[in-house]
């Protein structure tokens, strides 16, 4: 496996725990935190994109 990869998936892991706390503490509903976490996933993919390239 890529270590690029790993450590999306560690950020990505760790992202989801700080924004499970967020979310409890905003009160956002199930529509929002879909909407951060397709913003979140498209981002990574973007970066991850990119470092492949380079």
């Amino acid at each position: 496996m890529d270590a690029g990869l790993i450590l999306l998936v560690f950020l990505a892991l760790l992202f989801a725990w700080g924004l499970n706390r967020v979310r409890r503490a905003l009160r956002l509903g199930p529509v929002g935190y879909a909407g951060v976490m397709i913003v979140f996933i498209l981002v990574m993919l973007l970066l991850w994109g990119q470092t492949m390239r380079g």
